[in-house]
């Protein structure tokens, strides 16, 4: 296949880049700055879609940004680079006379509403309950196509959890503070803490590329990009400490998240969602790491 990658020199964007192009598929870029495999944002609204059998986007800004404080310049950042750049695409492919077989947008769980005891399947309703969950409802709807469009192409939403993996993400943030023993839980630790290897997000991407088998729905197929593995912040920590052979010892209370990285972006780390995988795993997808043990063992040992 030809596949046109929105926002694919990021984290997630690289893992997938080098696994569809050892699966032997032919990648382009989207981004800010052109160059070889490369087109930018303005070439692709200027001169249309390109040739392509299917279309990513994972493009937006940072969100867990250390550099920028959380204010309304930055709220303001965080739904503009991703409804936009989504959109842009959507509409890329709306105007294509020749629209690819499968459309992908990478979103977030942050629009399960946290909780202790509430379990979430790719059917679970998504309500706006706060500013990320706004954020993912309209991100998500701003993916969607015209009907005609939806006929042929298959229409997917991945809403992953917390990516780990050893070059981006939260463990890149992580790992000097566990390395110097300085490492603890956040907040309560009893909160989930929804999770997947960046193997496995990269692994279920290119898995919903794949030419849909019979005629595309017209709505959007949802599935959860987490690991089967249900597990809270606080075994998170401890699993992490048992694999680096470093105590866990020093919590960080959700006051100073809270005034660290800003009340409503805190809430990402303070609480959490139990996120079920159902629908990943019925349409057979094969996790490579399926549990916290054989995942930070991967990313510890690279």
């Amino acid at each position: 296949m030809r596949v046109l990658i929105g926002g694919g020199s990021g984290f997630v964007g690289r893992e997938l880049t080098r696994l569809l192009r050892d699966k032997g598929h032919e990648v382009t870029v989207i981004s800010r700055q052109s160059g070889p495999g490369k087109i930018t944002w303005g070439e692709l609204e200027s001169r249309g879609l390109p040739p392509c059998e299917g279309a990513v986007n994972l493009a937006g800004e940072n969100l867990m940004n250390p550099l920028r404080w959380w204010n309304e310049s930055y709220k303001k950042d965080l739904f503009s680079s991703r409804i936009d750049t989504t959109k842009a695409l959507a509409q890329a492919i709306a105007a294509s006379p020749s629209p690819p077989q499968s459309w992908v947008l990478v979103s977030a769980v942050a629009c399960y509403q946290p909780s202790l005891t509430a379990e979430y399947t790719e059917d679970s309703e998504c309500k706006p309950y706060d500013l990320l969950s706004k954020l993912v409802k309209e991100w998500e709807a701003s993916a969607l196509l015209p009907e005609n469009v939806a006929k042929t192409t298959k229409q997917v939403v991945i809403r992953p959890g917390v990516v780990l993996g050893r070059d981006g993400g939260a463990m890149k943030q992580m790992l000097l503070p566990f390395w110097l023993g300085l490492g603890g839980t956040l907040g309560s630790g009893s909160q989930p803490f929804p999770w997947i290897h960046v193997s496995d997000m990269a692994g279920i991407i290119a898995h919903a590329l794949e030419p849909p088998a019979n005629t595309p729905s017209p709505s959007q197929q949802v599935f959860n990009g987490v690991a089967p593995a249900l597990n809270t912040n606080y075994e998170f920590t401890k699993e992490l400490g048992r694999v680096l052979r470093r105590p866990t010892i020093f919590p960080v209370p959700g006051f100073a998240m809270n005034a660290l990285l800003g009340s409503e972006r805190a809430v990402i780390l303070t609480q959490g969602q139990k996120v079920i995988p159902k629908r990943t795993l019925e349409a057979g997808f094969q996790y490579k790491y399926p549990d916290l043990s054989s995942a930070l063992r991967e990313i510890v040992r690279n």
